[in-house]
């Protein structure tokens, strides 16, 4: 009995260290757990092979002024745009322009009708010939009387109330005057003239409507100049002054334009919080039409060097930003504190967090480790910080870049 004991603890035995060599077989078995398991404790990144990162994937901060950018957006206007309006009732009876013709100042346009007018003229002609007439009676009989009166054949207060009927007759006839003076007037507001030269934008009447007085019969836009009427934030407009140059681009118009900074509101909106800002742009060539979306920008110069590097080196956790960086064959990430940031260029300045000589990531990747082997690969030169570095597709499955 106690032999066949032994010989069932010897049966258990080797059957027991036979599971275990074929536990420590199995392909993926690692001593204290998997691959994974291994790779989330203490010493796994140093077990694990090198990342591999192409030159042109890492760069070096750089220093170099950064302009800062006021940038602000709004419709081109005509500022020389004039509204011909009737100056009289009537109907219209022609009008010779149409929408995109082209006019000179002092140009008849059109005309209104007026035949009413007529017979009043007659009327207040005939009127001024007789005050005419019984003025120059008055003056005779005047004339009459002095010689009377030096003679004393008539009294001095006969002499004055001839006096005083010449004084009538005259004023009769300078009203009679004024008032022919003003229908003629009329007559002539009658022929629809105008008041600067530009193109017909719009028409507002047809030919053969009834129109009155201050009515609109025809918008015309100068086109020599333009503005670009924005505004910027009130925390922006200490650093704007007139005279400035500002780069405008304007939609569906290849390249950019310089316009001089022409005038500041002097009060913000209402809501907004906002100032209104007015560029000015020379238009000779008549390329740009009243309408239009621009964006102005004007560039402040920098007086000091900063530490750059391109946006997409940058990320952000829980609120915090922070870059990568390979520290003595090893990856390591830092906080940093950022500055101005250029938009158009791609590039931000960092505070505080790296040196000039570090080696950073440029672009953001999945699965980065903390200490974890890193190594560069390539001969190209490290990317600046002028723009954004271009993630390589022969990086290490561990490290692919986010798309």
């Amino acid at each position: 009995m106690r032999r066949q004991a032994w010989i069932a603890v010897g049966g258990v035995v080797v059957l027991a260290l036979a599971a275990g060599a074929w536990v420590a077989m199995k392909p993926g078995s690692a001593p204290g757990g998997n691959a994974q398991a291994a790779a989330g404790k203490p010493g796994a990144a140093a077990s694990a092979p090198p990342l591999e990162f192409r030159s042109n994937e890492v760069v070096q901060p750089q220093r170099a002024a950064l302009p800062e950018r006021i940038a602000f957006s709004g419709p081109l206007v005509a500022p020389n745009t004039a509204l011909l309006r009737a100056r009289t009732s009537g109907t219209l009876l022609a009008l010779t322009v149409a929408e995109g013709d082209r006019v000179r100042a002092g140009q008849v346009l059109g005309r209104i009708d007026m035949a009413e007018l007529a017979p009043r003229i007659a009327e207040r002609s005939a009127l001024l010939d007789s005050a005419r007439a019984t003025l120059a009676q008055a003056e005779r009989t005047h004339a009459s009387n002095e010689r009377l009166a030096a003679q004393n054949f008539i009294s001095p207060n006969a002499l004055d109330s001839s006096r005083a009927q010449v004084d009538t007759a005259r004023a009769a006839l300078a009203a009679a005057q004024a008032t022919l003076e003003t229908t003629r007037v009329g007559q002539r507001d009658a022929s629809l003239v105008a008041p600067i030269a530009g193109i017909v934008a719009r028409r507002h009447v047809l030919p053969g409507e009834k129109v009155s007085a201050e009515q609109q019969v025809l918008t015309i836009v100068d086109l020599a100049r333009l503005e670009l009427a924005a505004s910027v934030g009130t925390h922006e407009v200490a650093r704007l002054q007139p005279g400035m140059a500002v780069r405008v681009t304007v939609e569906g118009l290849d390249g950019a334009l310089t316009g001089q900074l022409a005038r500041i509101a002097p009060a913000a909106e209402a809501g907004t919080r906002s100032i209104g800002v007015t560029v000015a742009l020379a238009n000779a060539d008549e390329r740009l039409r009243a309408g239009q979306y621009a964006i102005g920008e004007v560039l402040l110069p920098d007086d000091r060097q900063r530490l750059l590097l391109p946006v997409t080196a940058v990320g952000s956790t829980a609120g915090q930003s922070h870059v990568w960086v390979i520290e003595g064959g090893k990856l390591a990430r830092r906080a940093v504190t950022l500055g101005r940031r250029d938009e158009a260029g791609g590039r931000i300045e960092v505070l505080d967090g790296i040196g000039a000589d570090a080696r950073v990531l440029g672009s953001r990747f999945d699965n980065l480790r903390e200490g974890a082997q890193a190594l560069v690969t390539g001969s190209a030169p490290p990317a600046t910080a002028s723009g954004p570095a271009v993630a390589s597709a022969a990086t290490a499955a561990s490290a692919s870049p986010l798309r």
